[in-house]
């Protein structure tokens, strides 16, 4: 057998594992008790409701995984590349305007066999649990607003890798690199003015005690900003967020409808103070280089297997292609993607504690601060009790009750 072959499928198969133990065991960790951390903010049925959550969605991505790995596994070893290929260089008429249609099939295929498990995720498991607001009618929009948008930049990105390295020969990842960067920045830039009000409507703040609180806030800490926006996160689902988007002059606070309706203006600033932290800790630039780092690191070495033709026998392929390169590249990048992943998800969990930090230090209030993480974790009910292990493989935020007792500690310091 094709080592290239015993490898993907390895890959494949250890990446599932890993994912099945690290839902088994968090849901074996499930706390029937509710801490005491909540009493209060959970009543008895609420915290059942929340568990029940937790198992319906495990159960569910459980199935939803399995499923769609069998389906890749048993689309590679018959050919199914090889078949998507046929279609694409009967249509297409010269390398890029082929892989265009050989990544347009897979993308639409992809998307058509995940339909149904996003429809029974959004209209009942999410309508069970009181979080669907989504009509059929916004559902079908975002749906064609997402492919259009997939078709038009994703097509003229790849459309670009692939001339690159058609054209440019061995410094071609470079070339690639460097416009790609280009073009991630600019699109932070456009994206909160262009792109996220394709989705959503966003509205000014209206003048209130919260808008008044909040601009101090930024004043004192002498943040820049666009503005203060409301998003109707409502007309999707119950539940709440708050975010800054944008960069330097541009960047925006958006509130979800729903966190304004539930939390106090003390609890509000809190959490954005919070978000600020972020950026005033460097956060978000110091994220921004570690993509550009492994960026560059991916793309060198793409550079390294594009045209490998034992890799292209793997996959019983009958024609090398740069744009199919691409696509067979992806298969064994994924260790080095999980562990890029795992990376990220410590510093990203050390940073959450950072701009806690800055919010109580800031802003002062570590009581406002912990009654909005723990109303947002009631809200949307969040698995209070998580297993370590969940949390080392996924989680981008600490728990929540980590999060409080780090806040605690610093409350009590500033006293």
């Amino acid at each position: 057998m094709n080592s290239y072959l015993i490898v993907i499928l390895l890959i494949l198969i250890i990446r599932y594992l890993l994912d099945l133990v690290s839902d088994w065991l968090n849901v074996r960790h499930v706390s029937t008790e509710l801490p005491a951390e909540f009493k209060g903010y959970y009543d008895a049925e609420k915290y059942r409701q929340s568990q029940n959550y937790l198992r319906e969605n495990t159960r569910f991505g459980i199935c939803v995984d399995t499923l769609q790995t069998l389906i890749t596994i048993v689309f590679v070893l018959v050919g199914g590349f090889n078949f998507v290929d046929r279609i694409a260089t009967g249509i297409g008429q010269g390398p890029i305007l082929t892989g265009l249609v050989f990544a347009g099939i897979l993308i639409f295929a992809s998307k058509i066999l995940s339909l149904p498990f996003s429809i029974y995720n959004t209209f009942v498991i999410e309508e069970k649990y009181g979080f669907n607001k989504t009509t059929p009618k916004t559902y079908l929009l975002d749906i064609l607003k997402s492919l259009i948008l997939t078709a038009l930049i994703g097509g003229v990105v790849f459309a670009a890798v692939l001339w690159f390295f058609e054209k440019t020969g061995n410094l071609a990842w470079i070339y690639c690199w460097v416009a790609i960067t280009l073009f991630q920045i600019f699109f932070m830039f456009i994206a909160p003015m262009v792109i996220m009000p394709i989705f959503n409507k966003f509205v000014p703040l209206e003048e209130s005690e919260l808008r008044t609180a909040i601009e101090s806030y930024a004043k004192a800490q002498n943040f820049k900003m666009k503005g203060i926006f409301k998003m109707d996160g409502s007309k999707r689902s119950s539940k709440s967020n708050a975010f800054f988007t944008g960069l330097g002059r541009f960047r925006r606070i958006v509130l979800f409808d729903t966190l304004v309706e539930r939390h106090s203006v003390n609890e509000l600033v809190s959490i954005l103070a919070h978000e600020m932290g972020h950026y005033k800790k460097k956060h978000i630039i110091q994220a921004i280089a570690r993509s550009v780092i492994i960026m560059g690191l991916t793309l060198f070495l793409l550079s390294l297997f594009i045209g490998n033709e034992q890799l292209f026998a793997a996959f019983k392929m009958e024609h090398l292609s740069v744009y199919a390169s691409l696509f067979f590249f992806g298969f064994l990048y994924t260790p080095i993607a999980m562990l890029i992943g795992l990376v990220e998800n410590i510093i990203s969990r050390k940073n959450e504690y950072e701009a806690d930090a800055f919010a109580v230090e800031t802003y002062g209030n570590a009581d406002a601060m912990i009654s909005g993480l723990k109303k947002l974790s009631v809200d949307n009910l969040s698995n209070l009790t998580p297993h370590p292990f969940k949390v080392f493989m996924g989680y981008s935020h600490p728990p929540v009750l980590e999060r409080i007792k780090a806040i605690r500690r610093l409350g009590a310091v500033r006293k």
